[in-house]
């Protein structure tokens, strides 16, 4: 079954379970903070495995110690679907192993 766009209330009402991601447009999008760069990059690995296995991409930003992830889902038109949060969520569990997340960064 193809993934269906999500309404904004539907959105906000996942948010409030994702601390730290906001509605960016037509994006759902956080930034983690790091201690140094080699603990963001390894984050950006991880993510990268994640998103193969789902086969679903997120637009990855690093920068010296900081990370942005922003995702939508461009087979609905660039859309915010349930594909969305699930990366979303994954991505929350991997910044818990590296020791980031809760707050935004």
């Amino acid at each position: 079954m193809a993934p269906e766009p999500l309404s904004r209330k539907e959105i906000e009402d996942a948010l409030a379970e994702l601390p730290g991601w906001a509605l960016a447009g037509d994006r759902i999008e956080r930034t983690y903070t790091f201690e140094g760069h080699l603990s963001a990059a390894a984050m950006v690995g991880q993510i990268a495995r994640v998103q193969d296995t789902l086969n679903h991409h997120a637009d990855l930003t690093l920068s010296y110690n900081k990370l942005r992830v922003s995702v939508n889902t461009h087979s609905v038109g660039g859309k915010v679907t349930e594909l969305d949060l699930d990366l979303a969520h994954r991505v929350e569990q991997i910044a818990a192993e590296h020791g980031v997340g809760g707050t935004a960064g």
